[in-house]
């Protein structure tokens, strides 16, 4: 497979980079910032550096041609504004989707967070809540279009080492997870026909990740 990340330098980029590399994929990781290529690199990536803040559409999808899959992992990140929770939690997403639409790349997965269902009833001037809305409204839009989308929404993330097993379903209960476990799954996720059109929710559980994606 041929696999472009979106926010290829992201933590769970990265370990998901390092998972598909390792099989033997070709995986691209979009990067704003030329300094984070040898990262990438470092974990068997390929890198392509790219602001989706910043570039339109046709630029996205020359990255995206031929790719068999499109992940948008990308992330304002905690340190940032409500405004850049907007142009890349929400925004960055939507670009994302209509660049692999025009290259007619239909996988796509995209990485959300648990909590968009509930964001109604939060503090809509509280940054935290301005994130889950933008996550929410991309989460809408990739809805609504011709591709074949799943959006996975993980729990709390930590940096615990993976225990490769999880609780991965329609819905869960509220919960962490480390991201060693979040890109094991997201692997997974990239060739798993069951999950298409789907939005799971994922936290750390009893059952081996193989198993529970089988069990979609």
């Amino acid at each position: 497979m041929r696999v472009v990340i979106a926010g290829g330098h992201g933590q769970i980029a990265l370990r998901l980079t390092k998972i598909l590399a390792g099989d033997g994929h070709e995986v691209v990781g979009l990067v704003r910032n030329p300094a984070h290529e040898a990262d990438v690199n470092a974990v068997g990536g390929h890198v392509a550096v790219l602001d989706l803040e910043k570039a339109d559409v046709a630029a996205v999808a020359d990255v995206l041609a031929n790719a068999d899959v499109a992940v948008f992992s990308a992330g304002a990140g905690p340190g940032s504004g409500a405004e850049r929770k907007k142009t890349v939690d929400r925004g960055a997403a939507v670009l994302f989707a209509d660049a692999a639409e025009r290259a007619g790349v239909r996988r796509h997965l995209q990485v959300s967070s648990m909590g968009t269902d509930r964001v109604d009833e939060l503090d809509p001037k509280d940054t935290f809540t301005i994130y889950l809305r933008a996550k929410k409204e991309a989460e809408d839009d990739l809805r609504g279009r011709d591709l074949d989308w799943t959006i996975l929404r993980p729990g709390s993330l930590t940096n615990d080492p993976g225990t490769g097993k999880v609780r991965l379903a329609d819905k869960v209960d509220r919960g962490s997870i480390p991201r060693d476990d979040v890109a094991l799954v997201l692997a997974g996720l990239c060739d798993t026909p069951a999950s298409i059109g789907r939005t799971l929710e994922l936290i750390s559980g009893d059952t081996p990740v193989s198993e529970a994606l089988k069990n979609l």
